[in-house]
């Protein structure tokens, strides 16, 4: 059996952590199976490169330096903690002394230029996931077992030069990955992988956004064929709801990649919205499990889910802080080509746009774009189109999503007027509402105060907390 597992960074955040994915990787890698780990950054150490670029920005070296201090100090901590055996922790605090003295050159570079690109960003955020792969490494090979570590970049992982959200290249990675994984195994090795990062055709280090260690592991495990990938971290498997919102929130046995995808690009569990493409075409299954809780079997993702799992509704999320822009103009009746110029005004701006609904007059457009990005999305709209096509925008700020996913949808009569009615007979506001065509998730929006009040309604009317895993 050929596995990728992946471990999360709550699952490595203390030396006895490491030792006990350590020692599950060992356990797992048992017999004929063919295992490879992937891992995470540490827990928090993202979070703290980044506050390292940011303050590289702000020309506080010394406090840059100091952040990066604090960042070594824990790593060698975790790595004095997890190796037992004196040889074995000599050789690992000698190859992290590599890593640490890499990483204040480049903190030192970047603070003398007084700059941060998004190329050096990159280099400097794959830190966190090359040191933990070292220290994972040599906590299996201290149980007896024989593991390396790699970077995506050394592991063949190649991607395009677009920094911070980089996409895999993936016929040029499946030959370079499957290449070298098949000599590990030859030799009996337990490769693990930090997730993450790769590299460009140039090898310059590239990251594939935050949640990108899953987004890995679905990479490698579509390059080797893999039976199965495990997703590894500190929540149970994919939930009904929110469990800080719905007290009686349960895991969900069995999705489908489509149900995954939609879950993911909700929040229902931070994955990185694209894990899942790299595995579609070979229907490779995808568990979503416990690091904390190892014999709960977790959430399966497949492209065959049983039917048991043909829940109506599945799951009920919500993404807060958004803005919502309304944009009218009678002009805009029949005329062609006029949604098309808003929305490339937007892309021109840099504006992401995550809902969209038009009514049959065609005489206005509603969009829904991130908080953070509404008064550049409204600036571009106005300097460009306002008093033309566009004759009055409308904005309400601080708005949620609140979305219904479950592939049980599909041509099931009276899913949106129960939903609308649950939101209704809490006396909360509808201001849009959009459903797709494949009808596997339907998503309205409604004022951010309003937003848990409309999880728990929706997740008592559809009786989700009844999931019972299927």
């Amino acid at each position: 059996m050929r596995l990728v597992i992946k471990f999360g960074g709550a699952s490595i955040a203390s030396a006895a952590d490491v030792a006990s994915v350590a020692g599950f990787l060992r356990s797992a890698s048992g017999g004929p199976n063919r295992v490879v780990g992937v891992c995470s950054a540490m827990d928090g150490t993202t979070d703290d490169l980044i506050r390292v670029s940011s303050l590289i920005r702000q020309e506080k070296k010394d406090d840059a330096r100091r952040t990066a201090d604090r960042i070594i100090l824990r790593h060698k901590k975790a790595a004095e903690g997890s190796v037992k055996k004196a040889g074995a922790r000599k050789r690992l605090l000698r190859g992290l002394e590599r890593d640490f003295a890499e990483l204040r050159s480049l903190v030192d570079g970047m603070s003398l230029l007084g700059e941060v690109t998004r190329r050096s960003s990159d280099h400097l955020l794959s830190f966190g996931e090359r040191m933990s792969a070292r220290i994972v490494s040599a906590a299996v090979s201290d149980l007896g077992a024989r593991s390396s570590p790699f970077t995506g970049k050394e592991i063949g992982i190649v991607t395009d030069s677009n920094f911070g959200e980089s996409k895999p290249l993936m016929d040029t990675t499946r030959l370079r990955v499957s290449k070298n994984m098949d000599g590990l195994f030859g030799e009996g090795l337990i490769p693990v992988v930090g997730g993450f990062a790769g590299a460009d055709q140039h090898g310059h280090v590239t990251t594939l956004g935050r949640g990108g260690s899953d987004y890995t592991a679905t990479i490698i495990g579509s390059c080797i064929g893999a039976d199965e990938i495990w997703l590894m971290s500190n929540v149970d498997g994919m939930m009904t709801a929110d469990p800080r919102i719905v007290g009686d929130a349960r895991v969900i046995g069995e999705v489908s990649y489509a149900e995954a995808i939609e879950m993911a690009l909700f929040g229902a569990k931070q994955i990185h919205p694209r894990t899942f493409e790299p595995v579609l075409s070979k229907k490779i299954p995808i568990r979503i499990r416990n690091a904390f809780n190892t014999e709960g079997p977790g959430t399966l993702v497949t492209g065959t889910p049983g039917s048991l799992a043909a829940k109506t509704v599945k799951c009920v999320s919500t993404i807060p802080n958004n803005g919502l822009i309304d944009i009218r103009g009678g002009s805009m009746v029949g005329s062609p080509g006029t949604a098309a110029s808003i929305f490339a005004t937007l892309a021109r701006a840099g504006i992401n746009v995550m809902m969209i609904s038009q009514n049959p007059s065609e005489s206005s457009i509603t969009i829904v774009v991130k908080k953070t990005s509404l008064d550049r999305a409204v600036h571009a709209l106005e300097v460009e189109h306002l008093g033309k096509v566009i004759k009055k925008l409308e904005v309400t700020s601080d708005v949620a999503i609140v979305a219904l996913i479950g592939a049980g949808m599909r041509g099931t009569a009276g899913v949106a007027s129960r939903a609308l009615g649950a939101a209704a007979s809490r006396r909360l506001n509808v201001v849009m509402i959009t459903q797709g065509s494949s009808e596997v998730n339907l998503a309205f929006v409604v004022r951010d105060q309003d937003a848990e009040d409309a999880v728990r309604a929706i997740h008592d009317e559809f009786g989700l907390a009844r999931i019972a895993g299927g």
